[in-house]
Order: structure tokens, then C-alpha cells, then sequence
């Protein structure tokens, strides 16, 4: 978890950044409400592709998530961010920067928008942001979207995003529905895409 021999958590970077619609920040204390409203209105998408959404869990259950995430963010192990619509304020999704190697600064995206702001662009929108941040501030030389290859809605948001199909990992993980499920894993490298 070292980049050039200089512990993670001495790194320091924003906590919030904006696109055009969005305020994409670090999880907050206090932040399990709007976070369990949006989940309990979207899990019935979310169930067949996020293993944490096969029940809804309660406020406290998230609040106690929330803060989890936010410690996770301190110690730059996890970076989970949280998408908060500018015009009204309400959370309209999650994504972030996980499976950190600090090493080689490399980050994978993952996202999930609420059920009733799909389909507006805000995950393109947010991941575009993403990339931006991680490059300027991380300085990533290697940013990945995975995704189960049936979800064609979030291998859309990667094509979109101008991330590169790198390959198809063939019944690389199980998938909630416990069948062996292929992984699609998209990229952008340094000095190739930007």
C-alpha cells in the first residue's frame, strides 16, 4: 500500500470535487439515511449485480456502513464517494475508487445510481469526474471498470466513458445468484487514453 515509499495515509486530496450536476464527495457521519432511502427505492435493480444488496437493510445498518466507508476513505484503503445531485441536494447514487494498489496507482470504478435518476447520464457524468480526480490528484496510471458481462447498463457507462475493453475473464466470479458469471474489464492506462 506504499507509493514511492511514502505511507498512503500521508497522501492529501480533496474530499469533494464537482461535474456539471454533481457533487461527488467522501462519505460523511450521518449520511446512512439518504443512503438507505436511495438503496430501499432501487434494490430490486440492484439485487442481481451488488452481493451487499439481497435485503434492505436498515438506517442503522447503513449509518454504520456510512462510517465504515468514511474511515476506509481516511486511510486511503477504500474511497468511496457519494453522488449528490447540486440542484436539489438529494443522493442520486455511489461510486468510487476501490481495489487500491497505491504501488502501482492503480483504482477500479465502480458506481450505482438510484432507480429514479437512471438513465439521465449521471453515472457517465460522475465517472468522467472520477477519472479526472484520480488523475489529477492520484496521478492513476491505471484506471478499471469491472462488470458482470450480462449488466449491459454499466458496460455502457464504461464504453461511453472511453474505457477500452481489455478482455472477458470466462467464469471468473460467482454472481449473486450463485452461477459462475464472466467479468468484462475495461480499462484506461496512462499515455494510451489520456
Amino acid at each position: 500500500m506504499e507509493t514511492s515509499g511514502v505511507d498512503p495515509i500521508l497522501r492529501s486530496f480533496p474530499e469533494s470535487f464537482e461535474s456539471g450536476r454533481l457533487l461527488i464527495r467522501a462519505p460523511l457521519w450521518g449520511d446512512g439515511a439518504a443512503v438507505n432511502e436511495a438503496v430501499k427505492e432501487s434494490i430490486e435493480q440492484l439485487r442481481p449485480w451488488m452481493p451487499w444488496a439481497q435485503t434492505v437493510p436498515t438506517v442503522e445498518q447503513t449509518e454504520a456502513n456510512v462510517r465504515h466507508a468514511r474511515l476506509q476513505f481516511l486511510e486511503r484503503r477504500d474511497l468511496r464517494l457519494h453522488l449528490i445531485l447540486k440542484e436539489t441536494g438529494q443522493l442520486v447514487g455511489c461510486s468510487g475508487l476501490h481495489r487500491i494498489d497505491w504501488r502501482a496507482r492503480r483504482f477500479e470504478i465502480g458506481y450505482w445510481v438510484r432507480t429514479s435518476f437512471r438513465g439521465q447520464g449521471l453515472i457517465t457524468e460522475a465517472v468522467e469526474a472520477i477519472v479526472k480526480f484520480a488523475v489529477q490528484e492520484l496521478e492513476a496510471n491505471r484506471i478499471e471498470i469491472r462488470c458482470d458481462a450480462r449488466n449491459t447498463r454499466s458496460a455502457r457507462v464504461a464504453e461511453r466513458s472511453g474505457f477500452t475493453l481489455e478482455g472477458i475473464l470466462r467464469r471468473d466470479e460467482r454472481a449473486v445468484d450463485g452461477t459462475l458469471r464472466d467479468t468484462m474489464v475495461f480499462s484506461k492506462v496512462r499515455g494510451a487514453e489520456y
